[in-house]
């Protein structure tokens, strides 16, 4: 690969990676506003997320086992597409969705956004990889201004809401698991191909979430109101299946933990839906954190020189 194609293969990966980043951070906004607006819990809104999600990765999975190019599954590799997905996308959101019964969408994100740190050291000291100076640097800027944008909303809401730890330990932990899946996923995708691992992944996900619903919930997946399913659907397209693509093709083209990094910029997108649609406070931190935010990333998108090539 020429360094002209290998940079533009790069930027490209870094662009997917930074609109998955943006269309995921509106999933925080849209859980928000179903919990504002209606009745509905927590694992019954997840559940109806995947039911809309699913016909879509299906029928990816058909589509991407049907190509000429299609790489048959060992039964490793089909344990650990399951194991890592209903990580990624079971477990993750589960936590997640529990997490935003109590806090804000902007803390919400800030905390989730800690995973980038998370997946440099699983990448680190688990895998053997080396993180290089640029990647550091950009972490730490990120992170400066994730602290300072995240300090100045604590301190606002803490004492309103007695649940308000509770709901950060949820976040703090899905973040743990996102971290091993993106980890995880930057190993077998390579073998396997983005969209092919994307929708089975997903799909195995999707399966996770029904069956703890349909084992635990009292409701049924007709019983709810209309605007509920707006709301799932709306989770569905915007904030799951086009994102979960982007993602997953950013990591085949830049690397699971240059990724991570340039995801940072969903807790920036975040606060700013969460200003416009659900009137939470944006403070004189979080400016000076989105600033920082937005220099780490950027600086990651001028990082390709340093890049592995995949």
């Amino acid at each position: 690969m020429s360094k002209q194609i290998h940079k533009r293969y790069f930027l490209y990966g870094f662009i997917l990676s930074f609109l998955g980043a943006v269309c995921f951070s509106t999933k925080a906004v849209l859980v928000k506003l179903a919990y504002r607006e209606t009745s509905i819990d927590a694992v019954s809104l997840l559940a109806l997320r995947m039911v809309f999600s699913l016909p879509f990765f299906l029928i990816s999975a058909f589509v991407s086992s049907s190509r000429a190019s299609n790489v048959t599954f060992t039964g490793i590799q089909w344990l650990k597409v399951a194991l890592i997905g209903c990580l990624g996308y079971y477990i993750s959101s589960l936590l997640d969705f529990m997490g935003l019964q109590y806090i804000s969408a902007g803390i919400e994100r800030l905390i989730l956004f800690i995973y980038p740190t998370m997946v440099l050291l699983m990448s680190s000291f688990i895998l053997k990889q080396k993180v290089n100076t640029i990647q550091w640097f950009a972490v730490g800027i990120t992170y400066v201004g994730l602290l300072l944008a995240f300090f100045g909303e604590a301190d606002l809401n803490q004492n309103d809401n007695k649940n308000f730890f509770f709901g950060a330990v949820m976040i703090f932990t899905c973040a743990i698991t996102y971290a091993a899946y993106i980890v995880g996923s930057g190993r077998l995708i390579p073998l396997i191909g983005s969209a092919k691992f994307n929708s089975y992944a997903m799909s195995f996900a999707c399966f996770g979430v029904l069956i703890h619903f349909f084992v635990s919930s009292r409701h049924s997946l007709g019983s709810f109101s209309s605007e509920v399913y707006l709301y799932g659907a709306l989770m569905a397209i915007i904030a799951t299946v086009v994102p979960s693509y982007l993602i997953s093709e950013g990591i085949k083209r830049i690397g699971s933990d240059n990724t991570a990094i340039v995801g940072s910029v969903g807790p920036v997108s975040t606060i700013i839906q969460a200003y416009y649609f659900l009137g939470e406070p944006f403070l004189a931190l979080q400016i000076v954190g989105t600033i920082l935010v937005l220099a780490g990333v950027l600086i990651v998108g001028r990082s390709a020189k340093s890049t592995r090539s995949h």
